[in-house]
């Protein structure tokens, strides 16, 4: 397996892999990582899908990218997923799946046209006081020292940087900072979470800085992640004949291991309470999604708070078991055993009554009914003792949406904080309490507030134990390589598995990265994984965050004003002033 980049590999098509006709394929779990591993199987594998089989635990396929109408309690997203043009192999996978919206296109092709005809911002990143806009919305507001401690971080190896927390490395001021707001509500990120990943997100996304502020660097689907990306993928494999088997809890994998060699030999599973398995012989392909960032989630309803589950989560049970027989398998309790610290909660607001969307429209500055964008992603409440962002995206959200109904989805960072209008923790609050907070924060009159949450909306919390156990400190080793070093019939995937390339987890990219990494690997497929988009080296790119960071001020250059009058005569009569120019480093 190797990566690459350019077209010309891009659109090449590798030849069928030697002795493919004798391999089968399993994959553990039917989240986004096994979709697109069988997927890789089959287009750029070359094997056939009926000796493809998917195993799930749950009645439904597609993990974290979820979307539902639950007939008692109402619409249900656990959460979102915020892409970019690129996510290389994301895309490099829905090109070839066609799409169930558009008839002849592809999902790359509906995706792009929606962006085309309705490009995506944001007019009101974040209020405060109840829905009004903050000050300095369009600024980074990061001071010299703020500036210095992302520099650093920047520059810091990530040896440097491994086991270590963001407040560790980043002081005060830029912790006060409007970036960290906007970066850390973006992502999920919380202050003790890791230094090392959120370096790897500045280099991965180091492009967008400039669209902090605005969103206008993100794109989104049409509807619900489960209806725009799981459905299209989930019917083009069936079609291809991929066995789907529901109910399937994978309770254990064996293994033959010697320093030169390791092989999976057995699957064990439960089907329905009825102990299974599969014995796999070196033909026989494993792909096992470890961990889950969803596990052990509970959806409550407008009038029962969603439970906090810290009981056995068999997903991250199975890794313990597999991660027990070799060090090369990972470290599965540096992620998934600190739950108070990579918990939150979010909830699935329905609106019954039209005083809301007005409010809405008042922040958004958009109509909720058009179908268009309308918030442009996260609305961040700056002043919320939840620290609480929502959002509206395009109407209707779901297929099965009323026409007068819209659906908001709220998230908070701090749901063990009393709220500002609900004197309560988040995690203890039921769907109405929820939507009182909400309300207050999107300037419903205080009187109204419990009458119109009572009567005017559905609300569904859902707490996620797990959610950002892949932000916990760690160092390498602690996630196992994609395909172990000597491994010939199996390999890990999805958001707890290491990509050799310099990527970031909590994207839908790299839950397609990893399954294409380890088919590549696994059958030595003559293509190469599309390499991580290199704006971290643009020096273009470099220059404009540069810019962005310093909110448009002009760079300092010490000395005597004659001095620095000639010296900027001089670079600006060169390609470097007119770079810097661009990126408004010096003035105009």
């Amino acid at each position: 397996m190797y990566y690459s980049s350019g077209n010309y590999e891009a659109f090449a098509r590798p030849r069928k892999p030697e002795g493919i006709e004798n391999k089968t394929a399993f994959f553990v779990g039917s989240g986004l990582a096994s979709l697109a591993g069988a997927a890789f199987l089959i287009r750029d594998g070359h094997m056939s899908g009926d000796r493809i089989t998917i195993l799930e635990r749950l009645a439904l396929p597609g993990g974290a990218l979820d979307g539902i109408k639950d007939p008692e309690k109402g619409f249900v997203i656990r959460g979102g997923r915020e892409m970019e043009e690129h996510f290389e192999c994301l895309w490099d996978l829905y090109r070839s799946i066609p799409s169930l919206e558009v008839e002849g296109a592809s999902v790359l092709d509906e995706f792009y046209w929606l962006d085309k005809d309705d490009p995506n911002f944001s007019l009101q990143r974040a209020t405060q006081n109840q829905g009004r806009p903050i000050e300095d919305v369009a600024l980074l507001t990061l001071n010299d020292r703020a500036q210095k401690d992302l520099i650093t971080l920047f520059l810091a190896t990530r040896e440097e940087m491994e086991n270590r927390r963001i407040n560790e490395v980043m002081g005060e001021d830029f912790l006060k900072s409007n970036f960290w707001l906007y970066w850390r509500t973006m992502f999920a990120f919380e202050e003790w979470h890791s230094a090392l990943e959120m370096k790897l997100y500045v280099h991965r996304f180091i492009h967008h800085i400039g669209g902090l502020a605005d969103f206008s660097a993100l794109k989104f689907t049409r509807r619900n992640q489960y209806e725009s990306l799981v459905l299209p993928l989930y019917k083009w494999l069936t079609d291809h004949g991929v066995t789907f088997q529901y109910g399937v809890e994978v309770t254990d994998v064996d293994f033959d291991i010697t320093p030169e060699r390791k092989q999976a030999t057995r699957i064990h599973w439960l089907q329905d309470g009825v102990v299974g398995g599969v014995d796999l012989g070196p033909d026989d392909l494993v792909f096992m999604t470890i961990g889950s960032l969803t596990e052990n989630s509970d959806n409550g309803d407008h009038h029962t708070p969603a439970a906090l589950n810290q009981g056995p989560a068999p997903a991250w049970d199975l890794w313990r078991k597999i991660a027990a027989k070799d060090p090369a398998f990972g470290r599965p309790d540096v992620f998934g055993a600190h739950i108070p610290q990579t918990k939150w909660e979010s909830a699935t607001i329905t609106t019954l009554d039209p005083r809301i969307p007005a409010y809405i429209q008042k922040i958004a500055k958009r109509d909720p009914f058009s179908g268009a964008v309308v918030t442009g992603g996260i609305v961040t409440v700056k002043d919320s003792s939840w620290l609480m962002s929502w959002t509206v995206s395009r109407h209707p959200h779901f297929k099965q949406q009323p026409k007068d109904q819209v659906v908001i989805w709220v998230y908070s960072l701090f749901v063990d904080t009393p709220g500002d209008f609900v004197k309560k923790p988040m995690q203890d609050c039921t769907g109405e309490e929820i939507t009182q907070e909400l309300l207050y924060h999107l300037g419903v009159p205080v009187e109204d507030i419990a009458e119109l949450a009572a009567t005017g909306a559905r609300a569904v919390p859902v707490m996620m134990p797990y959610i950002t156990a892949f932000f916990m400190p760690r160092q390498a080793g602690d996630r196992p390589d994609v395909v172990p070093q000597g491994a010939v019939n199996f390999a890990f995937i999805g958001q707890f598995a290491e990509s050799a390339e310099r990527d970031c987890i909590f994207t839908t990219e790299y839950s397609v990265r990893t399954p294409m990494e380890a088919v590549y690997t696994l059958l030595n497929v003559e293509r190469g994984v599309p390499e991580v988009f290199n704006s971290t080296y643009d020096v273009r790119k470099l220059l404009a965050a540069v810019g962005h960071v310093r909110d448009g001020k002009a760079l300092d250059i010490p000395g005597p004003a004659f001095i620095r009058d000639f010296l900027l005569k001089r670079i600006d009569a060169t390609e470097v002033g007119e770079l810097l120019r661009d990126a408004h480093l010096i003035s105009q």
